[in-house]
Parts: C-alpha cells; sequence; structure tokens
C-alpha cells in the first residue's frame, strides 16, 4: 500500500513538474509580434529571462523610417526607458543612504531650499511619491533643452499640492530633484554614477543616460505615429527629464538590471524591501503588477507615442522588459499577451480586423467641421469602406472604426460623431473639443 501512495506521489509530481516546464511557445509570441506589425499596431523590443538567463529576444519594426530608408529595430537598439528611471534614480539614492551619505529622513531645504516646503520634504517622501511636489512644471516648452538651475526654477516656481506625507501623487518633478541630489550627494554626474553604481556592476552594455534628443547615430530608436504611415513624433530633450526619465536601454539590459537587484547586487535586502513597501499602490521607485493572478513588482513608463514595462516575478526569477518606439496597442495587453503565451493560458491572437460600416452611415459624417476659437478645420472624407480625416492642406489621416460612430487614429486619440447634431467630438488625454459640420 506504503508502495503504491509512493509511486502515486511520484507520479504527481512527474505530471505538475512537467505541466510546469511546458517549452515556450517561441512560435506563437513570433506570431503575436508579427500580426503586431503587419496591422501597424506597434514597433519595439522585448526579452525574457528566467533565473538570469535570457530565454527569448524579439525586435519588430523600424528605428527610423524616412522616405529613403527603413533602418530595423535590433536587439542593440537602444530606446527611451521614460519613467523607468526612477527605478535606477532611487537604487542610487538608497545606495548613498547605505553609505552614510544621506538619510532617508534628510530634508530638501539641503540640497535645494527654493522649492518650497524643502525644510518639510524628505528624501523618503520624494521617494513614494508623497512630497507635495506638483507633477509638471506648466513653464515652457518641454522639447527645449534646461539646466540644472532653469529646471529646479521651474518647479520651485510651484505650489505645492498638498502638505508633505498627507496624500500620495506621482511626481516627475521629485525624481528630477533626487537626480539632481544624487549628482551633489556623490559627487559626480548622473551618467558617472549610473555607470559606476549600476552599469559596471551588472555589466550591462547598453544603458547610460540621454543626452539632447534621440539619435540614430548612436542606434537610438526615434519615436513614431500610424497616421497611415509611420510619421516621427518629437519628443522632450533629455535635460528636461533627467533622473525621472532619460535613461536609454535595451531589453536584455533592464532584465539584467532587475534580476541584479532582486539578486542583491545593488543594494541590501533592507533597501530591497523599503523599495517594494506599497503604500497608496506606489513603492519607492517601484510599482505592483499582478499578470495572471501573479503578484510582480517593476516599473512603467512611456508618452504618448513611446512606451516601456519591466516586470519581475520573485518566486520564478522570472523578469519582462517590452520597449516600443510606436505605441498603438495598448503596452499593457501586449505584457499581458506574452505572459499568457509563456505560462501556456489561453490567448488568442488579435486579428486586428477592422470593423466594416456601410457606406450610406459613413456618408453621414463626411463634411467641414470647425469649432469657435480653433485655429483649423478638419475635413472628413469616405474613400470606398473607409473614413479619412485631414487638415486644410494637410494629408488624409485613415479613421479605424470601433463602433459605429467611434474612429480612432493612433493611441489616446479617438474620434465621436454624432450625426443627428452634425457634430465631431476629437477625444485626447489632456481633453475633448466639440466640432460642428458647416452647412
Amino acid at each position: 500500500m506504503k508502495i503504491k501512495q509512493v509511486f502515486a506521489v511520484v507520479l504527481s509530481m512527474a505530471l505538475f513538474g512537467s505541466a510546469c516546464a511546458q517549452p515556450l511557445d517561441k512560435a506563437k509570441l513570433d506570431q503575436f509580434f508579427d500580426r503586431l506589425f503587419e496591422k501597424n499596431k506597434g514597433m519595439g523590443s522585448i526579452a525574457i529571462a528566467k533565473d538570469g538567463k535570457v530565454l527569448y529576444t524579439r525586435s519588430f519594426g523600424y528605428s527610423e523610417v524616412t522616405e529613403t530608408k527603413k533602418t530595423l529595430l535590433t536587439d542593440q537598439t537602444k530606446y527611451r526607458i521614460a519613467s523607468i528611471t526612477k527605478m535606477y534614480t532611487a537604487v542610487m539614492i538608497f545606495q548613498l543612504i547605505e553609505e552614510g551619505t544621506l538619510k532617508p529622513g534628510d530634508k530638501l531645504d539641503k540640497f535645494f531650499p527654493q522649492v518650497p516646503n524643502a525644510e518639510k520634504i524628505t528624501i523618503a517622501q520624494i521617494l513614494s511619491h508623497r512630497s507635495g511636489i506638483p507633477n509638471i512644471p506648466p513653464d515652457g516648452s518641454g522639447m527645449q533643452p534646461r539646466t540644472e538651475e532653469e529646471r529646479v526654477a521651474e518647479i520651485a516656481r510651484l505650489q505645492p499640492d498638498f502638505e508633505p506625507g498627507s496624500k500620495h501623487l506621482y511626481s516627475n518633478s521629485g525624481y528630477v530633484l533626487l537626480g539632481y541630489i544624487v549628482e551633489k550627494a556623490g559627487g559626480q554626474s548622473y551618467q558617472q554614477a549610473l555607470r559606476d553604481r549600476i552599469v559596471s556592476k551588472l555589466g550591462l552594455q547598453h544603458t547610460y543616460m540621454g543626452t539632447g534628443n534621440t539619435s540614430t547615430e548612436r542606434n537610438e530608436s526615434l519615436s513614431y505615429r500610424y497616421m497611415g504611415g509611420w510619421k516621427e513624433a518629437k519628443e522632450p530633450d533629455f535635460s528636461i527629464t533627467a533622473g525621472a526619465g532619460a535613461i536609454l536601454s535595451t531589453p536584455v539590459d533592464m532584465v539584467k538590471f532587475i534580476q541584479g537587484l532582486f539578486d542583491l547586487k545593488l543594494i541590501s535586502q533592507k533597501s530591497l524591501d523599503q523599495m517594494k513597501t506599497m503604500t497608496d499602490g506606489e513603492g519607492m521607485g517601484m510599482e505592483p503588477f499582478t499578470f495572471a493572478g501573479k503578484n510582480m513588482y517593476g516599473h512603467t513608463g512611456g508618452s504618448s507615442t513611446s512606451g516601456a514595462w519591466l516586470a519581475y516575478y520573485p518566486e520564478e526569477k522570472l523578469a519582462l522588459a517590452y520597449t516600443t518606439n510606436a505605441k498603438v496597442y495598448p503596452v499593457k495587453d501586449i505584457v499581458s499577451g506574452v505572459f499568457d503565451i509563456y505560462w501556456n493560458r489561453p490567448f488568442e491572437i488579435p486579428g486586428f480586423d477592422a470593423l466594416k460600416i456601410s457606406a450610406e452611415v459613413l456618408d453621414q459624417y463626411t463634411g467641414i467641421y470647425t469649432a469657435p476659437g480653433a485655429p483649423v478645420k478638419w475635413i472628413v472624407t469616405r474613400k470606398d469602406s473607409a473614413l479619412f480625416i485631414e487638415q486644410e492642406g494637410g494629408t488624409a489621416i485613415p479613421l479605424e472604426a470601433t463602433e459605429e460612430n467611434k474612429f480612432t487614429i493612433t493611441t489616446g486619440v479617438t474620434i465621436e460623431f454624432n450625426a443627428s447634431k452634425k457634430q465631431m467630438t476629437i477625444k485626447r488625454p489632456q481633453g475633448e473639443r466639440v466640432f460642428t459640420k458647416e452647412n
């Protein structure tokens, strides 16, 4: 009887183990990314690693598109990782704390007394987005370079959102200041600190702080929108985002970074635990995720056109990094799909087939649309079974139907028609505007 029981246990373990160790379906991952590219739903690169070993990489699309050339993305192409930079900045702050150069309770006025409430704001509060420092400075164009003095002056002109420690509100400005504190407390530039404190320790090959703007001469990817074709989208100068979002990297380097972080090659267990401790859904330079019912750590980043996601599942030492220079299909949906494929969960690769709408319905939406105070008129036309929109004298952009009266142009931009009122509403993340058809 005991022999049968032992055999049953061994058989069960063997079956369970083999289920957990199913080979990664690389063909399905390839099919997923092929579909995204074929349907103009994105371009980018991905890396999956387990136990510090890279299991899968893939790049799809272009780092540069011009009338005369298309440069393919590769595993060595660097991307803006945007707010994932905050993880690197937080790690360096914790290193300085462990060295005794900084303390979590140090006040901001030690470095920047001109910032409102600096005498109350602590390093720990900035790390956890509880400082009250407003998120986005309203002053000037984000495309123009800034000196540290100019950037700090912009932040110092803003009134606090709340008393330090009383609430949580995500603040890029706070991490810009933390980046400068890395320099002041450590006595070296952010670039050199990044190199000495993280890059060299982990043997990273393609990670550094950006200067100026992205350049294909340095094998950095430009950002694009799909407007009936890939059109370059301008991104902010790196001096604007600084310690909050100025690092460039590759997915392979990113999974090495987060594995090294959790292997305690950069900071102590005590510091890592502080980074991981979530208050109001935010850690110290770290964010929580749940995919396939599994709790993970990492960070996200991006603009309206580019994006990045770095996630780590400690129980399996599983790391995933995805970067995109053309954000069309939601990044979270891509990452979720990859995890489903990795764990052999049911996942149907989207077909992205366009919704078919009759010409009679589409013709109700065609015309010239204006709005009081709007600097341009919008012209909506139909060609066969598709709608197009353009500014006067501009290029016609195809609209993709999501419902009978709702269409998208690119990520975050939707257009909704009301034929009975002869209105068209353009909705963007920053707001919406109603246009009326001319008679």
